[in-house]
């Protein structure tokens, strides 16, 4: 039978820990309602007639639809954001569609890094060894130089770049500040990239509905109708913003290069 100091100290932890409990379930059923299905290119493609005509219609409505989209994707940590950021482009213009998904993507990341610092950043902190408090103190001191070199690099999971900072006590300025301008880059390049998808959709529909024609209904399996979003992330484009995160930590080594003692 618990007594009723650990009885009180489960009901405080519950506390802590429920907003990312929330995060988790909200994540988990809509994996399991199969929801994530509709984040995709092809999906994207099949209503993008119905979409563009909303769009038309509801604007305003169609602008806070799509931020609160994005944010609840990033927030829920949703596999689909290159594809978001394409139909930002793609539906409301590079430009627009880019800011949109900056938005969006700024908002749903800001959420989690507030709950992975409220929940679990001072418990982390108290019970951190010397290794771990030596790591929260140096990226602590040169926080900006470091996120915005993970922002820019497309090469670490978005999600974790959400998290961790949350848990190594960055300010929250620091991190919005450092979110907003190390994922313009990438979100512009995926947003002119979705400005021309509707020529790729169509070109890919022609070339899907002529092998049909040939094979008639017994090819569909030899037909597929496939578009990736990860045939956008090209080598060049890598290297691009691979080079911008380097120049994000030119003020870290600087900065190391002046404190080491001279000989």
């Amino acid at each position: 039978m618990p007594t009723i100091a650990e009885q009180a100290g489960a009901v405080a932890w519950l506390k802590r820990l429920w907003p990312l409990i929330l995060i988790a379930a909200g994540g988990a059923f809509v994996f399991a309602m199969g929801w994530h299905h509709y984040l995709t290119l092809e999906s994207l493609a099949e209503r993008r007639d119905s979409l563009q005509a909303f769009i038309a219609e509801n604007m305003a409505l169609a602008v806070v639809g799509f931020v609160a989209l994005y944010a609840s994707s990033v927030a829920l940590s949703l596999p689909g954001a290159a594809v978001l950021t394409l139909a930002g482009g793609f539906l409301f213009g590079w430009f627009f569609g880019g800011i949109l998904s900056i938005v969006g993507a700024t908002i749903g990341a800001t959420a989690i890094f507030l709950i992975a610092r409220t929940a679990l950043s001072d418990v982390l902190a108290a019970r951190a060894g010397p290794w771990l408090a030596r790591l929260r103190k140096g990226f602590q001191e040169d926080a900006f130089s470091y996120l915005l070199f993970l922002r820019l690099v497309p090469l670490f999971p978005f999600w974790l770049v959400n998290l961790a900072p949350g848990l190594l006590g960055v300010s929250l300025p620091v991190y919005v500040g450092a979110t907003v301008l190390g994922i313009i880059p990438g979100t512009f390049a995926f947003s002119l990239a979705g400005k021309g998808l509707d020529s790729l959709i169509a070109a890919q529909q022609a070339a899907h509905q002529s092998c049909l024609a040939k094979l008639g209904t017994d090819g569909q399996e030899s037909c597929p109708y496939a578009l990736d979003s990860g045939a956008l992330l090209t080598p060049e484009l890598i290297a691009a913003l691979v080079a911008l995160g380097v120049v994000a930590l030119i003020p870290v080594v600087i900065k190391r290069f002046r404190r080491a003692p001279s000989a």
